[in-house]
């Protein structure tokens, strides 16, 4: 009877510690998705981790798909990012993953496009959540790659930062960081993806920022 007490005592301890920890949700591409395995890891004490189903593609996917994705939970933090797939030129004919083509294919969404996008899908946020909200920049583009531009990153960077700065929103910028990693730690020439040593290393850069604002 007393071990079953205990068992008991100790099963509501737990649940009641796992309901008083803020909730993070990270919205993102294939990269985030290879970095939030490790964040969950390390802030498991602290927070509930948790990433939209799926890869978040582009904004217009975003666009369609956020307010499924809050599913009115009350998230204490929302990190979110596009940009790879925003930046990113697709042409129906090309024998290449996913279409791509930046030779002869034409780009997801233009800056002035992704731009627009961003300012809806903040509004969206702001409307649908209390949370605070963390973007994340996008990450390296490397040489080689069939659909993406090397200079197109920081371009599509720069108009991102204007656009939270102008709605107060913390700005993870983990390009130059990428970069680095991605020198060492990429998953194949040309490919904008890591090894699992480099989505580790990347996450210290993501864990970093939300143990801070927790």
């Amino acid at each position: 009877m007393k071990n079953t007490i205990l068992a008991l005592s100790l099963l509501v301890l737990t649940a009641f510690s796992s309901a008083e920890k803020p909730k993070i949700l990270i919205i993102g591409d294939s990269i985030s998705l290879g970095y939030t395995p490790f964040v969950t890891e390390t802030l498991k004490e602290v927070a509930i981790v948790t990433h939209n189903p799926g890869n978040a593609q582009h904004t217009g996917t975003g666009l369609e798909r956020l307010e499924k994705w809050l599913s009115n939970t009350d998230y204490d933090i929302i990190q979110f990012n596009w940009g790879l797939w925003d930046l990113c030129y697709r042409h129906a004919d090309s024998k290449v993953y996913g279409n791509r083509d930046k030779i002869n294919g034409k780009v997801t969404y233009t800056i002035e496009e992704y731009t627009k996008n961003l300012e809806s899908l903040v509004a969206i946020l702001k409307e649908k959540s209390n949370a605070k909200l963390i973007f994340v920049s996008t990450s390296y583009v490397p040489e080689g790659e069939a659909g993406r531009y090397v200079k197109d990153p920081q371009r599509y960077n720069k108009v991102a930062k204007k656009v939270m700065k102008k709605h107060g929103i913390l700005v993870n910028d983990i390009y130059k960081t990428s970069k680095k990693i991605h020198q060492t730690e990429a998953q194949a020439p040309g490919d904008v993806h890591y090894t699992k040593a480099g989505y580790k290393e990347l996450a210290r850069s993501i864990t970093k920022v939300l143990h801070k604002e927790l």
